[in-house]
């Protein structure tokens, strides 16, 4: 199997462009569909993008989109329910018809992310969904289809909607009233996973496997809001709330346009995301530590971006 031409679900988006520049950077000629290409013209500066218009939800266009591609990798997720029915429709219906349309086209590589916890006994409707989309994707490895499956913990890097979230919410009060403070967390670089997808590709070894993706450390997620209230020199009193009162904070703040915090997402805290092993030394990468790479950016987090910032994830 040799591979050439890949196309990129969800290349526009955080983990997505990272990607897509990994893979150019090893001469693949990258496909990226998006709904609207106007949002994914950064992409335009890497030598071998192509951008398509397309909605991939379509199984006809999306048939459309793979025409040609030796490789389809799958970054399509989503973090909040902004209807209900939207996991199900990211994470379970479109995996389905990425599997589908790799048959009907011929496509013989397919590169899936899921998410650490993503179980379709999981507490939280994103864990099940994860996990039932991930089965139907490992159900497909075959004789006509080779699947790799990554699942990573909380992805950190630049515009992350993690600790910048947490970076801009810092500035507005003295006292910050914290949810599921001790959920813990094994939050993985954003290059390292990018950099494990290029490298995955075109390895036979990888074929049929699945790998969680993890950081080197493993933290609460008070201590990773103090962390980041130190970069930014911020003195602030991180509150630890209760399971109870995180669980009202995280019904109280699902109600609010934008969502920053559902009570799936509370659901979503109470299983580890933690990795049971090392980084797969298959990649030969050694993961970068947050301590190392949040701080250059983080420090760049402005309060008049809080607005936009917002507004982008409305």
């Amino acid at each position: 199997m040799e591979i050439k031409k890949v196309c990129v679900l969800g290349g526009g988006g955080f983990v997505g462009q990272h990607v897509v520049s990994k893979l150019c950077a090893r001469g693949y000629e990258v496909r990226v569909p998006y709904r609207n290409i106007n949002r994914a013209k950064h992409l335009t500066v890497l030598p071998t993008v192509s951008l398509v218009e397309a909605d991939i939800h379509d199984p006809d266009a999306l048939k459309s989109v793979l025409q040609g591609m030796d490789a389809v990798i799958n970054l399509v997720g989503i973090l909040h329910e902004h209807k209900r029915g939207a996991f199900q429709r990211a994470h379970v219906e479109l995996p389905r018809k990425v599997v589908k349309a790799c048959r009907a086209t011929g496509v013989k590589r397919l590169l899936h992310m899921s998410a650490l916890g993503g179980d379709s006994d999981g507490l939280s409707r994103y864990q099940r969904s994860k996990g039932e989309g991930e089965a139907l994707v490992r159900a497909a490895h075959g004789e006509h289809l080779a699947v790799t499956i990554f699942r990573p913990s909380v992805i950190f890097g630049p515009e992350d909607a993690f600790l910048n979230l947490f970076a801009r919410l810092l500035y507005w009060t003295p006292i910050f009233p914290l949810g599921s403070p001790n959920a813990r967390l094994q939050p993985v670089y954003v290059g390292d996973v990018a950099q494990a997808f290029a490298a995955s590709l075109n390895n036979p070894a990888t074929f049929g496997q699945r790998y969680e993706l993890c950081g080197p450390t493993v933290y609460t997620l008070q201590e990773l809001v103090e962390f980041v209230a130190r970069v930014k020199g911020l003195k602030r009193k991180v509150m630890p709330l209760s399971d109870g009162m995180s669980s009202l904070q995280a019904i109280l703040l699902g109600l609010m346009p934008v969502k920053m915090l559902t009570h799936d997402n509370y659901l979503m805290l109470k299983t580890d995301a933690v990795c049971g092993c090392p980084f797969p030394e298959v990649f030969g990468i050694r993961p970068a530590a947050l301590e190392a790479e949040a701080p250059h950016y983080l420090a760049a987090t402005e309060l008049p971006r809080l607005k936009r910032f917002l507004d982008e994830k409305h």
